[in-house]
Parts: structure tokens; C-alpha cells; sequence
């Protein structure tokens, strides 16, 4: 499958020239070894893997006692892997560095040394146990790998020149018109299945959707076992908030409130546990921005927040985690949109998740004033211009599950920040229109965003 990554650490390649590390940050079966082996096989003429997760004392001992004589280290990892290694044209792979981070803080060192390059592949790479003792290397660029966006689904299915269309479209900002439910359709079913490779790959072969949902709960279960063994003093903490996700994103305010898991529960006991689930990347976190101008990050509100999944196919299986379900029927009914549950928490949860892909850093605007009527509103998502102007920096999206729907937020705010406002968007299931200055966009074309 074709990941975007790709493009990313080809640049790296090719403009660094051995002076950084890449390091591919990522939850766990998001790809990352699989997307840097792949790029190691057709970008070098050799390359090692050590993969951390199933070495011996042996390669350990080679980082341990050899890494102050370069020479004999590469010696030593040469004949271990039978592989010839070539200067400045073979790359050496730390797989799932995490755990061991002496050969992450070897990084120094080796780039230092500059005969070949180094990709890190890893999870929980701020957690104290994967980080103790070590000083993390400023020799390392960190990528984030992410779920499949809805253009790398569509390129899997052999959907080329349809996400070209709509990009053209897009880009045009004209409506799809005779395409619109085919892209729709499409769309459902990417919302269904999710990005995770391993349920992608099973999808395009099988189109079968009770097998799919059989790989995305044994992912579920990996995450949840790693909360039992990484989450350490506060991993009940940490399971409680992965469990409430689903109820609270089914509330009409989806800010989530500790309140529902312990009455007195206050955001300082539990932002340990927010900070893991948030770096094991198995959640978006989405903060209140107080006012919306440039520097969303300088007005965030840390204690009011959104929790959404990373991956909305494993949103839907987290939800839906009942035996007497029957998978297959499930999935056909929202696919053909008859479920009978607010379907507002699974496309707010996969708008948060395209513009995460996107390189978007996700906040919300929210004034709950009593007082004063025309500032009480609530914005699901605002969005920074890449380039800086003097006025109108902020971009407004609000997010409509249904046909039948108000804008009574997305108003207010318009009449109220028309300085800082860039543009308006309403991300809806109908196709593109744009309506006293508000761009109405089919949720698909949230990718271009």
C-alpha cells in the first residue's frame, strides 16, 4: 500500500545526506516497519533491521561495549546480520527503538560518524521508562506515521483517478455532482474499516467486514495490554479514560468530563494518563482554544478537551464491543446510514482524524457564557492559516452528521471574529456549494483541508 511517508523520508534522504536520524513515531500496527523497510529495500543498496522487540544479549552487548570503537561496532553488526554495509549507501534500521534506548542515544555517535543513515522506528517515545537514563539525541527528526488517510484508502481500492477528480474539484471548488455518492459510498466504507494497515489490506482482499472487525479488536486488545504494561502507577487511569471515549463523543457536547468516571476526579489526577494515551497516539486530543486568533496554542484551555480516536474503524469496534452484536449486520447498517445511534460522534471523530493526518494540530472553540447570548457558541474545529497575515489567520469548521441542521454557532462566530475569520466550512454529506461566503464541503474532501 502506498503511504505518503514515503515522499517524506525520501526528502530526508536526499537533503540531509546522513547529517540527522529520522525517527517514525506512531500507535502501534500503524505500519512503521513495514514503511521503512520498504523504503530501505528500494531507496539503498543494503540495510540492517535490528528489531528490539526480538534480539539477543548478543546485538546488545555490540551497543553496550563497541560504540567507542565505530569501526569494530560495524564489524560486529556486518557479520551478526550477513549483510554488507556501503558508505553513505546502506542505512541501518533501530526498529521499535523504544525499548532499548541506549541504541537511541547511540544516535549521537553514529550520525556524528556519517557513513550511513539511520531510521528509528518506535511507540511511547516520551514515556519515562522508554526514555530513563538517556539523553534523547538532537540528532533525531521525529515523522509521525498515522492511520491511512481517505486518499491512501482509495489508492489501495485502485481509486486513482476518482481522488484526482476530486481534488480537481476541490481545488476548483465545484461540486462533484454524478460522482458525489460514489465518492460517498467510498467514503462510508473508509469510515468503517479505518486506516489501520492490517484491516485495510484485509478489506481490499476480502470485502469482508465481520474479518476486518476481528483485526481491529486484536488490535484494541494489543493497546489495551500495553496500558497493563507500559501506563505503570496509573494505568487504571488510563483504561478508564479509553473506555469512556464512546460515551462521551455520543454526547451532543463532546468535551469529556471526568465527572462520568469519578465524581470528584479532577484533569491534574488524570493528565498523566491523557499524556500516554495522547503519546501512544491511540487518541487525538483536541483542546479549547479561549480566543481564536493566530497562536491557537498561546489561548489553550488544558482543562477543557476533546477525546477522540485516532482511527474511527477502531472507534466503531471500541463502541460496538458486545458479544450478541452481530458484526456483519452492524456494519451494514451504518453503511447504508439506518443505525439508530448518534452518527455525529463517528464523523466528528473522522474529521478530527483526516486533519491530524494533514499535519493539523487540533483545537475547538467553546464560550459557554450565560450572560452574554451572542458569544455563547461552540466551533468544532479551528484551523491556522500556513501563512501569516494581518488579518483573518483562523479557519472555522463545523461538522454535520445529518441532512436537517442549524448554524447558529458558526453565525455568531462569523459576526463576531469577521477580523480573524479566514475562511467558514460546514463539512457535510452533500455535496460542495458555497453559500453567503460559507464553503459547504462534502466530508470527503476533508483530506484536502
Amino acid at each position: 500500500m502506498y503511504r505518503k511517508i514515503y515522499q517524506k523520508l525520501l526528502k530526508w534522504k536526499n537533503e540531509e545526506n546522513g547529517t540527522v536520524a529520522i525517527l517514525i513515531d506512531g500507535a502501534r500496527r500503524v505500519g512503521k516497519s513495514y514503511i521503512a523497510k520498504e523504503f530501505a529495500k528500494k531507496e539503498y543498496k543494503t540495510y540492517i533491521l535490528i528489531d528490539f522487540n526480538n534480539i539477543g544479549n548478543e546485538v546488545k552487548d555490540v551497543f553496550n561495549h563497541y560504540l567507542s570503537n565505530l569501526d569494530y561496532f560495524f564489524t560486529l553488526l556486518q557479520n551478526y546480520y550477513q549483510v554488507r554495509l556501503y558508505k553513505r549507501e546502506s542505512v541501518i534500521i533501530f526498529d521499535e527503538v523504544q525499548l532499548f534506548p541506549r541504541a537511541r542515544a547511540a544516535i549521537k555517535y553514529l550520525v556524528a560518524d556519517g557513513r550511513y543513515d539511520y531510521i528509528e522506528t518506535g511507540s511511547l517515545m516520551s514515556i519515562k521508562s522508554n526514555i530513563r537514563d538517556i539523553v534523547i539525541p538532537s540528532e533525531e527528526r521525529h515523522i509521525e506515521l498515522n492511520p491511512l488517510d481517505f486518499e491512501e484508502f482509495l489508492l489501495a481500492l485502485g481509486e486513482e483517478n476518482l481522488i484526482n477528480f476530486i481534488r480537481e474539484q476541490f481545488i476548483k471548488q465545484q461540486p462533484l455532482a454524478l460522482l458525489h455518492r460514489k465518492a460517498l459510498d467510498y467514503f462510508r466504507q473508509y469510515m468503517l474499516v479505518g486506516g489501520m494497515p492490517q484491516a485495510v489490506n484485509e478489506y481490499v482482499k476480502t470485502k469482508d467486514f465481520d474479518r476486518v472487525d476481528t483485526i481491529k479488536r486484536d488490535i484494541l486488545n494489543l493497546y489495551r495490554n500495553d496500558i497493563a504494561k507500559y501506563a505503570e502507577n496509573y494505568r487504571r487511569k488510563v483504561l478508564s479514560i479509553f473506555d469512556e471515549i464512546p460515551t462521551q463523543l455520543q454526547k451532543h457536547e463532546k468535551k469529556f468530563k471526568l465527572s462520568s468516571i469519578k465524581k470528584e476526579a479532577r484533569f491534574r489526577d488524570y493528565k498523566d494518563a491523557f499524556f500516554y494515551l495522547d503519546d501512544a497516539m491511540i487518541v487525538n486530543t483536541c483542546f479549547n482554544a479561549s480566543e481564536p486568533s493566530l497562536g491557537l496554542r498561546m489561548n489553550l484551555d488544558r482543562l477543557t478537551l476533546k477525546c477522540y480516536m485516532a482511527d474511527t474503524g477502531l472507534l466503531i469496534s471500541h463502541t460496538f464491543d458486545s458479544e450478541a452484536i452481530i458484526k456483519e449486520s452492524l456494519y451494514k447498517k451504518i453503511l447504508f446510514d439506518k443505525l439508530e445511534i448518534n452518527k455525529g460522534m463517528l464523523v466528528e471523530n473522522i474529521v478530527a482524524q483526516m486533519l491530524k493526518a494533514n499535519g493539523h494540530k487540533l483545537f475547538f472553540y467553546s464560550n459557554p457564557s450565560n450572560i452574554d447570548v451572542a458569544s455563547k457558541m461552540e466551533i468544532d474545529f479551528l484551523l491556522s492559516k500556513s501563512k501569516i497575515t494581518s488579518r483573518h489567520n483562523i479557519s472555522a469548521i463545523e461538522v454535520k452528521s445529518s441532512n436537517n441542521y442549524t448554524l447558529t454557532s458558526l453565525k455568531k462566530f462569523i459576526n463576531k471574529y469577521n477580523n480573524q475569520l479566514d475562511k467558514a466550512y460546514v463539512i457535510h454529506q452533500n455535496d460542495l456549494k458555497i453559500e453567503n461566503n460559507i464553503i459547504y464541503l462534502p466530508i470527503y474532501m476533508t483530506m484536502f483541508l
